[in-house]
C-alpha cells in the first residue's frame, strides 16, 4: 500500500532538487518543549536555526508569530486575517509551494502544516524525517540568516480543520465522531508523573500515541499508518477529532489520517490546556475511554 496522499511530504533527497525553484519557500518551524510545573514550556528554536538549516529556509515563529498569545494558552489558533498576515510577512504568497520542517520533533511541523490547511493553502508539504534526516543523508546546511521578500495572502479559511472546546463538548456524545488523545498511554491515563493539571482524558475519547506514528522520526509506511488508524476506529468513523495537550503532537494523528486519506479530521486547538481550566468539564481516568 502506498499513501493515498504522498504529496503531503517529502524526502530530503527530493528537496534538495528543488532548492532553487523561484515559487519554493521552505520554513524551519522548530520549537522545544521543556518539562514545566504543569505541562511544558515553549522555547523557540530560533537559536537552533541560526546555528544551521535547510539553505534557503526562514524562521516560522510558531510561539508568537503564528498563534495567538491573547488566551493564556500556549499556540492558540490564531484569527484568519493574523493568520494571513503572517503567511505573507513570511513571504509565503497564495501562488508558493511550501515545505515545512523542524530541527526536533515533526510535530512541530505538521502543527504549522494545519495552520497552512487551515488558511486553505493546498501547496504545502512535510519534510520527512526534519532536519536531522536530512543532515544524515549528508546535505549541507547553512547558518545564513535567510528571508523571503513580504507578500500579500488571501486565505480561504478552512474552519473544519479546528473545533473549539464546544465543538469538542458536542462530539463528546457524538456517536459519528471518533475522538483521539495523542498523548502518551501514562498521560491519558492519568498515571504519569505529568499532567495538565488535573488528570485524565476526556471521556469516550480512544489513545492513539503519536509516536507510535513514527519510525526514528518519519511517519510510518502506509501499511503501519493504516493499521494503527483503522485499529482505534480512525477510519471509519464518519468524522475525527484529535487532541493532546495544546494542540500540536495531536497534529501527527490527523496529518497521519490524510496521507492514508481519512480528510474528515480536525485537531481541538486548546486540548488539554484549556479543558482543565474548567472544573465542570469531566474527565475519566484509567484506560477506559
Amino acid at each position: 500500500m502506498e499513501y493515498s496522499h504522498p504529496e503531503y511530504l517529502i524526502d530530503p533527497e527530493q528537496l534538495a532538487a528543488r532548492l532553487n525553484e523561484p515559487q519554493l519557500r521552505i520554513v524551519d518551524a522548530t520549537v522545544f518543549l521543556v518539562p514545566a510545573e504543569t505541562g511544558y514550556r515553549a522555547d523557540s528554536g530560533q537559536e537552533k536555526y541560526d546555528q544551521g538549516h535547510i539553505p534557503g529556509a526562514a524562521f516560522m515563529d510558531l510561539i508568537r508569530k503564528f498563534s495567538d498569545t491573547s488566551t493564556g494558552l500556549g499556540f492558540s489558533l490564531p484569527e484568519p486575517d493574523a493568520l494571513a498576515d503572517a503567511l505573507g510577512e513570511l513571504g509565503i504568497g497564495n501562488v508558493n509551494d511550501v515545505v515545512i520542517y523542524s530541527s526536533g520533533h515533526m510535530m512541530w511541523a505538521t502543527r504549522a502544516f494545519w495552520l497552512l490547511r487551515y488558511a486553505g493553502h493546498q501547496r504545502v508539504a512535510v519534510l520527512n524525517g526534519g532536519l536531522r534526516r536530512w543532515q544524515a543523508e549528508g546535505l549541507t546546511v547553512s547558518n545564513e540568516a535567510c528571508s523571503y521578500p513580504a507578500t500579500a495572502y488571501t486565505p480561504d479559511p478552512q474552519p473544519a480543520s479546528f473545533v473549539d472546546q464546544t465543538g469538542m463538548q458536542q462530539a463528546m456524545g457524538a456517536a459519528s465522531v471518533c475522538t483521539v488523545n495523542a498523548l502518551s498511554p501514562e498521560v491519558y491515563a492519568g498515571t504519569g508523573e505529568m499532567s495538565y493539571g488535573r488528570r485524565g482524558h476526556i471521556p469516550g475519547s480512544l489513545n492513539l500515541h503519536y509516536d507510535d506514528l513514527m519510525d526514528g522520526g518519519n511517519f510510518k509506511s502506509a501499511d503501519a499508518l493504516h493499521a494503527a488508524l483503522s485499529a482505534s476506529g480512525m477510519l471509519d468513523a464518519e468524522r475525527v477529532i484529535t487532541y493532546c495537550g495544546g494542540g500540536i503532537s495531536a497534529t501527527i494523528d490527523a496529518f497521519a489520517c490524510l496521507l492514508v486519506g481519512k480528510h474528515e479530521v480536525a485537531v481541538y486547538d486548546g486540548s488539554m490546556s484549556e479543558w482543565v481550566r474548567d472544573e465542570s468539564l469531566p474527565l475519566t481516568l484509567g484506560e477506559t475511554p
